[in-house]
Formats: C-alpha cells, sequence, structure tokens
C-alpha cells in the first residue's frame, strides 16, 4: 500500500466482538493469561501477546504497525514522548563509557540531552557539523555505539545527506539513528537513504492539531548486530535483567526494538497512554494532505521573505538559493517541510517586535500543527544553550521560527506582512 494508505488501514482489521470500524481505544492496565504457562511464555518472550499497558497496548500497536508501514521496518515502539523515544533508541545500545556522534544542528531539548543530562551519566555526545564529514568520521572510536542526526533540522532547515552519514557509520560498523520528525515518512523514508533507526516526535505533525505528547522508535531491521556482536554484547549476551534472554536469538533482526521495549521502557516507564494513541492516529489519518499543504504554503511564505525589504536572509531548504537545495531535492523529493527560519533586519529586538504584532500566528514553542506558529528560538527552545552552543546549532539571536500551517496561504502572508512592518517601527 502507499503511504496514504497505510496511514488510514494498516495494523487493524475490524474485531470479532463488536465490529468496530476504528480502532478501539483499549483502556486497561492489565491483559488475562489463559494459564500459568502462557503467562510465562509471554515473559519468556516466546508467543506474542499483550502483558501490561506500560509495556503494550493493543491501541498503541495499531499505530506501531502503521509507523512501521510508513518508514518501511520491522517494528515500532511509540512512547510518552519524542524526548522518551531518543534517550530510549540511545539507551538500548549505550552505557557509561560509551559515545554517539550526532550533527550540532539539533532541537534544543535533544541539545540539552546530549550535552548534559548525557554527560552526566558517562555517555559523551560528540558533535559535528552536518556536512562536515571528515569529522564526523574522525570523531568514531571502539567506544561509539551510533551517529545521530535530523533529517530535516529544527530550527536551522537545514537537510542532511542522509545517504552519507550511513556510510560513515557502517563503515564504523555503528547504526544510523535519524530524527524525522520534521520530513516525517510522507517526505523522507530515512531507511531507503541507509539509516538503521528512526525516531519521531509525534507531537508535530503526525499527530498535527498540538493536541497530543507522543513519541516513537522505528527499527528498520537492518543492522546486523551479530555481525557486530564485540561492539553491541548488550543485544548478543545473556540479559541477566530479563531472565537471561539473549535479543538477537530471541528476536532476531527486531533484537534492537525488542530490547527497547523490554527494558528501557519497561524499567522507567515512559509509556504512551492508549488515548493519546488513538488522538494521534487521527492526526494520522490525514498527514499526506496536511504535509502536502504545509510545504506548499511554506514555500509560498519562504519565497515572500525571501524578497522582503525587511528581511536580512531566510532559511528553507526547498528554496532554489538554498546551500541544502541538492540536497533536499534528493532526500525529501524537493519538499522542505513547513518549518521556515529567518533574520529581520534589526536583529534580536526588531525580531521580538515582530513575534509580538503577530495577530494571526500564535507565539508559542510547538511545530508541526495545522495552526501556524511562531516562536524566538534564543529565548525558548535554545535558551539554555551559551552563544558558542547557539552558532554551532545555527541559532542566532535575531532568528524567528516560523511553523507554516494550513490555513489559507492569503492570512498567513497578511499577517507576516503587518508583523514585518510592525518589527521596522
Amino acid at each position: 500500500m502507499k503511504p496514504e494508505t497505510i496511514a488510514l488501514h494498516a495494523g487493524y482489521e475490524s474485531e470479532a466482538t463488536t465490529k468496530a470500524a476504528t480502532t478501539p481505544i483499549y483502556q486497561t492496565t492489565s491483559f488475562t493469561f489463559d494459564n500459568t504457562q502462557h503467562g510465562a511464555d509471554l515473559f519468556n518472550l516466546a508467543v506474542p501477546g499483550n502483558l501490561y499497558s506500560r509495556i503494550m497496548n493493543p491501541t498503541n500497536a495499531v499505530l506501531e504497525q502503521r509507523l512501521t508501514e510508513l518508514e518501511g521496518g520491522v517494528g515500532a515502539l511509540a512512547v510518552g514522548s519524542g524526548m522518551a523515544a531518543i534517550r530510549y533508541a540511545i539507551e538500548t545500545i549505550a552505557e557509561a563509557g560509551n559515545n554517539v556522534v550526532s550533527t550540532s544542528q539539533l532541537y534544543g531539548g535533544t541539545y540539552n540531552l546530549f550535552a548534559h543530562t548525557f554527560r552526566r551519566q558517562g555517555i559523551e555526545v560528540r558533535f559535528a557539523d552536518a556536512d562536515d564529514f571528515d569529522t564526523v568520521a574522525s570523531l568514531i572510536d571502539d567506544n561509539t555505539r551510533a551517529l545521530f542526526c535530523e533529517s530535516i533540522g529544527n530550527p536551522a532547515g537545514n537537510v542532511v545527506d542522509i545517504q552519507r552519514w550511513a556510510d560513515i557509520a557502517h563503515q564504523a560498523g555503528v547504526p544510523l539513528i535519524v530524527d524525522n520528525t520534521v520530513a516525517t515518512p510522507m517526505l523522507c523514508r530515512v531507511f531507503d537513504h541507509g539509516a538503521d533507526i528512526a525516531v519521531h516526535s509525534l507531537t508535530k505533525y503526525i499527530g498535527g492539531h498540538g493536541t497530543t505528547v507522543g513519541g516513537a522508535i522505528v527499527d528498520s531491521g537492518k543492522f546486523d548486530w551479530v555481525k557486530h556482536a564485540e561492539r553491541f554484547a548488550v543485544l548478543n549476551t545473556p540479559d541477566p535483567s530479563y531472565h537471561g534472554v539473549v535479543y538477537t536469538e530471541a528476536l532476531g533482526e527486531a533484537a534492537f526494538i525488542g530490547r527497547c521495549r523490554v527494558v528501557p521502557l519497561r524499567n522507567t516507564g515512559a509509556a504512551l497512554a492508549a488515548t493519546s494513541a488513538f488522538q494521534i492516529m487521527q492526526g494520522l489519518e490525514t498527514l499526506g494532505l496536511r504535509m502536502e499543504r504545509h510545504c506548499e504554503n511554506a514555500t509560498a511564505v519562504a519565497e515572500y521573505l525571501n524578497q522582503h525589504p525587511a528581511v536580512e536572509w531566510v532559511n528553507y531548504a526547498a528554496l532554489p538559493d538554498s546551500p541544502h537545495h541538492a540536497v533536499c531535492q534528493r532526500i525529501c523529493g524537493g519538499k522542505a517541510a513547513g518549518i521556515v527560519s529567518f533574520g529581520i533586519k534589526g536583529g534580536m529586538q526588531a525580531g521580538a517586535k515582530f513575534i509580538d504584532a503577530l495577530q494571526l500566528i500564535l507565539r508559542l514553542v510547538n511545530i508541526g500543527d495545522a495552526k501556524s506558529l511562531a516562536c524566538h528560538p534564543a529565548s525558548t527552545t535554545h535558551r539554555q544553550l551559551n552563544p558558542e552552543e547557539l552558532a554551532s546549532a545555527g541559532v542566532s539571536e535575531e532568528m524567528v521560527r516560523i511553523s507554516v500551517g494550513i490555513e489559507h496561504i492569503d492570512d498567513i502572508l497578511e499577517d507576516i506582512a503587518q508583523a514585518l512592518e510592525a518589527s521596522q517601527a
């Protein structure tokens, strides 16, 4: 099935008891066992089935199956937020003494997790510019457990050459993890470009309506954990915390996503509620249509800003003069999603005037909503970064980020025009 159809139909058939056409919300904490042996088999990972809603839930399972098929993987895990997804993806294969090599152009919350929280826990994250491939390769050593990047950077708007990153990762014997939140599988299926693991903030475009927080990890099943058993002993040797199971033996190509579920999720509990999974699936059903409109509107906004006398620069990879235009054509089919960042003449003070003058576009820090949203990253999402870190992340003090929604383009442009005028007053 094509992506638009998968988003509506994958993972669910009308169930026998009620014949419900829409996936039901299984609002239950627990699931019964047929007998003692059945319970033991479930905990041994010997048979499929539901144990407890912190670990798995039938509503969540449908969402997970749809995400798996959209990305073209072997399995997915839905969790309580995008940040939990990023943390679990790394904690599944990394521990104190290990390191990860990442792009520096990151969402502010991800940067703080990598630069500060992981560091205090003994996991080092080494940063490099997304286009500096030689530096990326040079940062890898025997303790590296993964490479990490965003398909489209937030808020920098850069499109990463995923294939180049994947080639570097695989040459070193480590997987590439890609945050595909901004592009979504509708614009970029990261596994088609060599990535091994995808993470998503479902809060953003996939949910799409600013109602529900959630995250997901998707496993391609393509990385050979057995071939690199010495580096990834955690997946290839008995796990004493889970009655000695060897994940590569028990789960085969789904070893990574299986350990995600039964170790970090089971033990630290960032579970996604069944009601939240249901709400996110309502957004997922219209993702294809919305991404078309987001891209169309964002392109019009970027073109308008690019010729406006009050605007000094615009970052939007679909523009022909963008340094990321060629990679955007190859990775995302020429579409750069709905995030446009730009700098206004007059610096930070003019940017603040612009934000304060907005009448239609909402002032908040989310992205991917059906409604247009604006923020000043240096004072909000990236406020904790020092000047050097801001520069490395591609965030200048004057930067304004607009997550362009699906309203009529005339209304969006009218609001931007009057706010730009106010910014120069």
